[in-house]
């Protein structure tokens, strides 16, 4: 990628640390906006770039809301990027979580950093940094951050690289950085990206995103505003498009997922993928709810529940709330392959939004009270008040299970992007 190629704030990215006026003006950069709008390639090769002219034998940090997610969105395009592979031999240890950037007589680590919860803070504790690149900084807890920009103060020369998709207005880092008049208080430059200032997306690509994303997530992710989460959670869920009234050919492997209750209910989903096709399908759903009955069944019910409700079918994995432990062990000594689920809730919900707006996860009629949930299923307004995003703890029974079998089995989704033609 040349400069040629780059969008005018892509080249903004790239040349504010090096340009006199804006190298003395501004301590750090902070990138929000819309997905798939360039941020991330521009800001890690100049973050790479600028450490590598101005300092030698150092240390620098790299931030992800998780090492994994810091490896994924850092680390390896970095190793891929031309610009700097030209430049640069970029060797990263697995054991210790640094890329070492070696070129030009000079020699820098690169330290990386998971930023998932408050204790992270303790990982980065007790080393002095020369700069620090935040990926996804509004996912990060505000202690960890913190923790982070600490150290690098006894180093005058530091700076801060920040980037995220827009969370709620309430959210610490909107409040205290991005929020009007907050960037000039910390000697922040503030770029707001779109989906246009990314040159290598066709309008093709950016409709086919705009498509993936509808409410609250499309104003985020798409439209790159700061809005807070109100109403139904999956309100881009369609009757016409995510329910089916007859199930079309299926093939391959099954799954069920579980959300496990002793009062509460417990449901199993069962889900297919079209044969020839990318859509998932609920074939059927069970649940029984030990409050509404009176009668709280135990594990080794349940389990043969699962056996009859099942009828024949041998799943190749039952993926199972992770607190769920004297359950999964009953299903494990009844032979059953099981998976304890991913319980990110925020991560999930995002992904089965983005699932279900590209119509690849459809239900049968006959899952009535996933249906149901899924018009009962809200975000809770007083922890919204507060800058959180958190669904309310009722109504979500089914839509838990359905989020483990995303979120464990399908993963995470990456927006497709259609490469603009070079001359265009």
């Amino acid at each position: 990628m040349t400069l040629s190629e780059l969008s005018p704030k892509q080249k903004t990215v790239l040349k504010w640390a090096f340009t006199p006026s804006t190298q003395e003006r501004y301590k750090a950069i902070i990138c929000d906006g819309a997905v798939r709008s360039g941020k991330t390639v521009c800001m890690l090769t100049g973050f790479i770039l600028w450490a590598m002219r101005y300092f030698n034998g150092q240390n620098f940090g790299i931030c992800g809301k998780t090492v994994a997610s810091a490896e994924r969105n850092i680390v390896r395009p970095a190793q891929e990027q031309a610009d700097l592979a030209a430049c640069f031999s970029l060797s990263y240890r697995r054991s210790d979580h640094v890329l070492m950037v070696r070129g030009l007589g000079r020699e820098n680590r690169f330290y990386i950093f998971g930023g998932k919860d408050e204790s992270s803070y303790a990982l980065i504790q007790g080393i002095t940094l020369c700069g620090v690149l935040f990926d996804e900084v509004a996912l990060m807890p505000r202690f960890f951050v913190e923790q982070a920009i600490a150290r690098t103060l006894s180093e005058p020369n530091a700076k801060l690289w920040f980037n995220c998709n827009p969370e709620s207005p309430g959210h610490w880092f909107y409040q205290e950085w991005v929020k009007e008049g907050q960037p000039e208080q910390h000697s922040a430059l503030h770029l707001h990206f779109h989906m246009e200032d990314n040159p290598i997306l066709t309008p093709e690509a950016i409709a086919d995103a705009e498509t993936m994303y509808q409410g609250v997530f499309r104003d985020r992710y798409i439209l790159g505003l700061w809005v807070a989460a109100e109403g139904r959670i999956y309100d881009m869920f369609s009757e016409q498009r995510n329910v089916a009234d007859k199930l079309p050919e299926l093939a391959g492997d099954s799954y069920v997922s579980c959300d496990y209750g002793t009062q509460n209910p417990t449901v199993f989903l069962l889900w297919r993928r079209e044969k020839g096709g990318e859509r998932w399908f609920c074939v059927r759903e069970y649940y029984y709810s030990g409050r509404t009955s009176r009668r709280q069944k135990t594990d080794s019910e349940f389990a043969e529940d699962l056996r009859t409700w099942l009828d024949g079918t041998s799943p190749r994995a039952i993926v199972v709330d992770p607190s769920a432990a004297s359950f999964i062990a009953e299903l494990r000594q009844r032979g059953y392959s099981v998976q304890k689920a991913d319980n990110d809730v925020l991560d999930g919900i995002r992904t089965v939004a983005q699932r279900l707006g590209a119509g690849e996860l459809v239900f049968s009629r006959s899952c009535v009270h996933t249906l149901e949930e899924f018009q009962a299923y809200v975000w809770d307004e007083k922890a919204g008040e507060r800058g959180e995003d958190r669904p309310v703890k009722a109504n979500d029974h089914a839509m838990d299970a359905m989020r483990y079998f995303v979120s464990t089995i399908l993963g995470r989704q990456v927006v497709s992007v259609k490469r603009r033609p070079r001359g265009v």
